[in-house]
């Protein structure tokens, strides 16, 4: 008896070049893939097996004459260049507005109505990186019990705290305080809690950053399957994207590794359904923050980890892997970036070196999935599942 399972894994930032309209971002030339290479110590095996140097454009890669996956180049439908908007549109939703942004700070009558509501002033109200603010503020955080509010590039309105000054829950509340007044032509994508601890000089953000992000507007590959009785998992950072709608599992992880050992236990579950992650380091710690050499280990780290994983995979299982925007670290930028993302397909009943060329969606994937599991989904995405499938 089949027991159909799909392993979704967004490799958070994974771009790999510039999409036609990135000059509409200020993101031409970007390649957050190329970028990596510039690392002499560079190099991936699994990745490359599964015809990651294949993919159309991605010819800074080596190419194998055998790639045992199937692969594609995947451009963003949607407007826009953030994690919420990408992974809505990976879930099969295309947006065709994007989120609003605040480059000179949130109108005044919003940070007003915050700081009324949890009776506190707030600090700055500009666009900032998160390390380098909380280095700038931080003791005067501490010192007046005001949160710092900032936003970046994305459409996000940011909190910093002090755990020892303001509680997680707290600050959890204030996040829920910012999401309920951001509505309307001010629904940011995503709220999020960036807590930190140390002292003057040494202030770090720690793992309990939270995202309050905007429910999607309408039902997505999650709300199908779990309508049709499929469990649907959310590993890392999922839950917060879909405001953990139709998720049957939402569980949260710190970092890569333990996205990485959940995914690998959940291979041994006995269930039909999708199990749906999201790797976020590759983002957070290493895109925003420029580090080519951090970005290129964290995905050599994915690539030896990926061995095992595929080698464990139960006979109807499908792998796909992909990404839900760039974030060149090698550009002067730390924002996001406007980028085609990989997509690679593999599993015991998936054909090999089948290249998908470049789809006009990431909703495609959506529309894939819903077609293996024998589900009509309602998505102007494409599915490929009759190409690749034995």
């Amino acid at each position: 008896m089949k027991k159909r399972r799909v392993f979704l894994i967004v490799l958070d930032s994974l771009g790999i070049g510039a999409l036609p309209d990135a000059y509409l971002y200020g993101d031409e030339g970007s390649n957050t893939l190329k970028s990596l290479t510039t690392d002499e110590n560079f190099k991936l095996n699994t990745l490359l097996k599964l015809g990651l140097g294949n993919i159309d454009g991605v010819d800074y890669l080596p190419s194998v004459n055998n790639p045992i996956g199937s692969f594609a180049r995947l451009q963003e439908s949607s407007k826009g260049k953030d994690t919420t908007i990408g992974h809505w549109e990976i879930a099969g939703i295309i947006s065709e507005t994007p989120f609003p942004v605040y480059p000179n700070g949130f109108p005044q009558d919003i940070i007003e109505e915050f700081e009324k509501r949890i009776n506190r002033k707030i600090l700055y109200n500009r666009p900032a990186s998160g390390t380098e603010i909380i280095e700038k503020l931080g003791s005067e955080h501490v010192k007046t019990g005001s949160p710092i509010v900032y936003t970046s590039a994305d459409s996000v309105f940011q909190i910093a705290a002090h755990e020892d000054v303001i509680p997680i829950e707290t600050l959890y509340d204030y996040c829920k305080i910012a999401r309920e007044i951001l509505q309307g032509e001010n629904a940011v994508a995503r709220v999020i809690a960036r807590p930190f601890k140390g002292q003057e000089g040494h202030y770090r953000r720690t793992a309990n950053r939270k995202d309050f992000s905007v429910a999607p507007p309408s039902a997505t590959l999650i709300d199908i399957l779990n309508k049709n009785h499929y469990k649907v998992t959310g590993a890392g950072k999922i839950g917060d994207i879909f405001a953990n709608r139709g998720l049957s599992i939402s569980y949260h992880t710190k970092n890569n590794d333990e996205g990485m050992e959940y995914l690998m236990k959940s291979l041994y579950d006995q269930y039909e359904g999708l199990v749906f992650a999201n790797l976020v380091d590759f983002d957070m710690l290493y895109g925003h923050r420029n580090d080519v050499y951090g970005y290129s280990k964290a995905l050599m780290r994915f690539d030896g980890w990926l061995k095992k994983f595929i080698c464990n995979m139960s006979q109807d299982d499908i792998l796909m892997i992909t990404g839900d925007h760039g974030c060149d670290p090698s550009t002067p930028s730390t924002d996001h970036s406007r980028e085609y993302t990989p997509l690679i397909i593999y599993g015991n009943n998936i054909k090999q070196g089948v290249n998908l060329g470049i789809r006009a969606t990431f909703a495609d994937i959506a529309a894939t999935i819903c077609q293996y599991f024998n589900i009509y989904f309602n998505t102007k995405g494409v599915s490929f599942l009759n190409q690749i499938l034995i």
